[in-house]
């Protein structure tokens, strides 16, 4: 028996959390550091990929977003597909095919392989984010939800943080044994995450009557409580079965929210590296460590403010103010010189990570079952075209206007409309929840 196991004795509801936290979270971590950095390595090689293979500005925007279309697309049915098979099985299946695409970047000849290769990246990783986050309801009551989720997405900021310099480094390899900086980089971060995969498969559980490290009480218990509150939330929200999800005005406007935030986001992800280009004559060594520098302020975000939002009203104050600040960054971004533009950037990698915890909370208290994963995955689905669309602007209007600067400002402008969009937000209902549906 697991050491994290004290007798048959049921533990203390707040043990039984810290022992959930410490047996996944480092898991889910590490899954999303790899996907995240495998997802967005091309912006440190996008410079060269311009010099080595003749790739546009524009081109690379289309690439760099086009993995998103097949990613949305395959939303649904894969975490479907994981409803009925189990995370442990489906994530283990995802992180293989996506670090094998991931590494196989390294062989793109132009502008039409670095689209193919592009779109199957994003199919082979499509469900895992979604994935997660449906592993998390299955696991945490809501009450823990938001600090999950934070802790979730912390994964995304470590990889920026330590994928740029590295990135950079990498890039430094370029010519030994006749291969680009890039190819080297594609091929090392891509396959570490197959190593990974097999870890997941033998010790993630599925759910918590599953796990070694709780009690068979302790993981029925838990089970029930969770069940409890979603049948709760999608009665009172009416949102029992799958089609009455894109009839829920909410759930709709989450979308609309998540849309304007992924443009920022990946306008962040994959344009960051070029713009601190601009600053000066920097190797890739010194683009990659600036470039990790607002990643860190990701991470205090992601850290500090979900764990905040402890009732419907404290997550909608967040996620209003946390929209502001990022288009307040994006301006400074588009204004600023080297200092400034840093602050800027830093101000808006910190309110990306603080709102995304918060903005999922919201469809897992009005769905359930099914209806819940894909829900999820729905969200997902409609708000990453924001991840397209972002990177496309960015790219077309670098070329059209020969500033790297100039896509900045429709980032913001998009993030102000994000900001008012917050406005209507309304979690759940006092039928469902007496306290306003609290999250901690």
């Amino acid at each position: 028996m697991s050491t994290d196991t004290v007798g048959t004795a049921m533990r203390p509801p707040k043990t039984i959390n810290k022992v959930i936290y410490r047996r996944l979270m480092p898991l889910l971590i590490a899954a999303y550091v790899m996907a995240f950095l495998d997802r967005t390595n091309i912006g440190m090689a996008k410079d060269r990929l311009e010099i080595d293979l003749g790739i546009s500005a524009t081109a690379y925007g289309i690439g760099a977003g086009i993995f998103f279309l097949t990613y949305a697309l395959s939303e649904i049915p894969s975490n479907l597909i994981m409803h009925k098979v189990g995370a442990r099985f489906w994530i283990t299946r995802i992180m293989i095919t996506w670090g094998l695409l991931s590494a196989g970047m390294m062989f793109v000849q132009g502008e039409t392989s670095f689209y193919i290769m592009r779109m199957l990246l994003g199919i082979a990783e499509a469900g895992l984010f979604p994935g997660v986050l449906y592993l998390i309801t299955q696991w945490f009551t809501l009450e823990h939800r938001a600090k999950a989720n934070g802790m979730f997405l912390l994964g995304g900021s470590i990889a920026n943080i330590i994928g740029a310099p590295l990135g950079g480094l990498l890039l430094t390899l370029d010519g030994l044994v006749g291969l680009h900086g890039w190819q080297w980089m594609f091929l090392l971060e891509g396959l570490p995450a197959c190593a990974l995969a097999v870890i997941i498969w033998k010790t993630l559980p599925n759910k918590p009557t599953d796990a070694k490290f709780l009690t068979r009480d302790e993981a029925e218990d838990l089970e029930a409580r969770i069940a409890a509150e979603e049948q709760a939330g999608a009665k009172a929200a009416g949102n029992s079965k799958l089609r009455h999800i894109v009839k829920d005005k909410q759930i709709l406007l989450v979308v609309a929210i998540y849309f304007t935030h992924q443009i920022a986001f990946y306008t962040l992800a994959f344009f960051l590296p070029s713009v601190i280009g601009t600053y000066g004559k920097l190797s890739p060594i010194q683009i990659g460590l600036l470039t990790a520098i607002p990643w860190v302020f990701s991470a205090v975000g992601a850290l500090t403010i979900p764990k905040l939002a402890t009732t419907g009203s404290r997550s909608k104050l967040i996620t209003t103010t946390t929209m502001i600040g990022i288009a307040a960054g994006f301006t400074l971004g588009a204004i600023g010189g080297p200092v400034l533009g840093l602050i800027g950037f830093s101000l808006a990698a910190f309110n990306v990570y603080a709102l995304l915890p918060v903005l999922y909370t919201y469809p897992t208290t009005r769905l359930s079952g099914s209806s819940l994963a894909a829900g999820l995955a729905f969200v997902n689905t409609v708000g990453l075209f924001g991840g397209f669309t972002g990177p496309y602007v960015m790219g077309f209007v670098e070329d059209a206007t020969g500033s790297k600067m100039a896509g900045l400002w429709f980032v913001a402008g998009m993030c102000i409309l994000g900001a008012l969009l917050t406005l209507g937000l309304k979690r759940g209902s006092k039928k469902a929840d007496p306290k306003a549906v609290a999250v901690h």
